[in-house]
């Protein structure tokens, strides 16, 4: 079976002068206009290719890589609009179509939206829904505390950021545990907070627990050494210096701090933190990268 909207192996079967046909099985042979054809492609060659309607509806096929495919969630620019909705690009000639009553609001050319990506059932076309919320999985989630996770920003709101989480399940990342600038369309990893009873996932953007404390620690001592071994910050700082400088909470700097101070790797002045001196005589990338080894092997 062919995979509309996705990627398929598939076997050269005929040249002609405007492309080849490739094998489709119950399909039939579908064409590769001559453009999107590899250079050197012969009959009984196996291509990867991306499969999609061109004008009349009819499969086609083309090397080129789209920004999505059947089955995600994507953040797409409206190219056009006519009476029958809005046409969106995603890497190919051809634009996603999105009909009206997919539209929570009516898109606008050159805006950009999240929608997802799917076959209608009435029409057998490739189109898209801005309605996002009925294409997110309806089994629980299943994600252990701390579990690494992808995830595309979704929109702002009073609580933070929704997201939807490894291309499946919505989200939320909380405006107190956001330390970076975030827009609708990122991409980003992220880390499982809590799933709640009901479904409801609390995600945070920096390793939870003991392993951030790790991963900063060793970010600060870098930052010391590139900065000849002074910090004007400590924990007596202010909370928004904090986040503006390294993109972490205090809570999180105060503790890799005193990872840091414990292993007589700095010491803690009125002015700030200073770099104990026999390190800051390190300053290689090898050495540098032993030193990180080192640390996290001693914290532990």
């Amino acid at each position: 079976m062919i995979k509309l909207g996705d990627y398929n192996k598939m076997t050269v079967v005929k040249e002609v002068d405007f492309g080849i046909y490739l094998d489709g099985g119950n399909e039939g042979e579908i064409l590769m206009p001559k453009r999107y054809v590899p250079e050197g492609t012969k009959p009984g060659d196996e291509l990867n290719v991306f499969i999609y309607l061109d004008q009349d509806e009819r499969p086609v096929a083309t090397t080129e890589t789209p920004l999505c495919k059947v089955g995600d969630f994507a953040y797409l620019e409206v190219s056009w609009v006519n009476e029958y909705g809005a046409f969106l690009n995603w890497g190919l000639m051809k634009d996603l179509f999105c009909p009206f009553r997919e539209q929570k609001k009516r898109m606008q050319k050159g805006e950009s939206y999240i929608v997802h990506v799917h076959i209608d059932p009435e029409s057998y076309r490739i189109v898209a829904s801005a309605k996002v919320e009925k294409y997110f999985a309806e089994r629980h989630p299943f994600y252990n505390h701390g579990q690494e996770v992808d995830l595309l920003v979704w929109q702002k709101t009073e609580m933070g950021f929704k997201v939807i989480i490894d291309n499946c399940y919505p989200g939320l990342v909380y405006e107190g545990q956001v330390f970076r600038y975030l827009h609708t369309g990122d991409r980003v990893k992220g880390y499982i907070g809590t799933v709640r009873p009901d479904g409801k996932i609390d995600v945070t953007l920096q390793p939870t627990g003991r392993q951030q404390t790790l991963d900063f620690a060793d970010t600060l001592l870098q930052y010391l050494k590139d900065h000849g071994g002074k910090c004007d910050l400590g924990d007596k700082s202010d909370a928004e210096d904090i986040k503006r400088r390294f993109q972490v909470s205090k809570k999180v700097f105060k503790r890799a701090v005193g990872d840091l101070y414990r292993q007589r790797l700095i010491s803690i002045t009125p002015d700030g933190l200073t770099l104990n001196q026999l390190l800051l005589k390190t300053k290689t990338k090898h050495n540098g990268a032993e030193q990180s080894t080192k640390l996290h092997k001693s914290i532990r």
